[in-house]
Parts: C-alpha cells; structure tokens; sequence
C-alpha cells in the first residue's frame, strides 16, 4: 500500500507560478512512476506529467511543456511539479498517482487527495 499527500496549491495570478510537492509513504517508492493528473469542474481528469520509476523518463501533456517541470527525490520519496506561467485553463484539482505506469488514470493504482489550483485571470 502506497498514501500520497500533495501540498502546494493555492490561488494565483496569471502568469504566477505554484510547487506542488506529493510525499509518499509505505511500499518502495523509486519502484514506482509518479505522475500528476488533473481535474477542472465539469472535466474528466487528465494527465499533466509523468516521471518513471526505475528509468527516469519524463513525459508531458502538449498543453504544459515548456511551463511544467515534473522531478523526483527518491530520498525523500517526494515528487513535484514546478508550475510557471500559469494560465486561467490551468485551474483544477491536482491529484498526485503512483503506479508501474500512469500515463492515463486507468494505471494508477494509487491517488492522493488532490489539492486546489486556482489561477485568477
């Protein structure tokens, strides 16, 4: 079993930028990829970012490269997300996974609570 708290969010102007942190607690955390999804009112949840367990690979969802930056602290079994230049469409619930895979939310196999992101226009 895996818990995953995130911390972070909050409101922000446009073009702000928030740390979202996710720290996980219980089975080896560097097996597993980590990831960031999220979910606007009235949305499905999407996927945002996605670091690998045992290879680091980094992934991103076209509407966030170049402003999001995923990372990972195995010592800590903590992972993040750098938010810059946030935008309007940026604000929803932030919810940190661990799974083998978690490119789409059917391969989670662990949430966390999520946490608010609202950017003010």
């Amino acid at each position: 079993q895996v818990q995953l708290v995130e911390s972070g969010g909050g409101l922000v102007q446009a073009g702000g930028s928030l740390r979202l942190s996710c720290a996980g607690s219980g089975r080896s955390f560097s097996n597993f990829a980590m990831g960031w999804f999220r979910q606007a009112p009235g949305k499905e949840r999407e996927f945002v970012a996605g670091i690998g367990g045992t290879v680091k690979t980094i992934y991103y969802t076209d509407s966030v490269k170049g402003r999001f930056t995923i990372s990972r602290e195995d010592t800590k079994s903590t992972v993040y997300l750098q938010m810059n230049s946030l935008k309007p469409e940026d604000t929803a619930v932030y919810y940190c996974a661990a799974g083998l895979r978690v490119t789409t939310s059917r391969q989670v196999d662990y949430w966390g609570q999520g946490t608010q992101v609202t950017v003010s226009s």
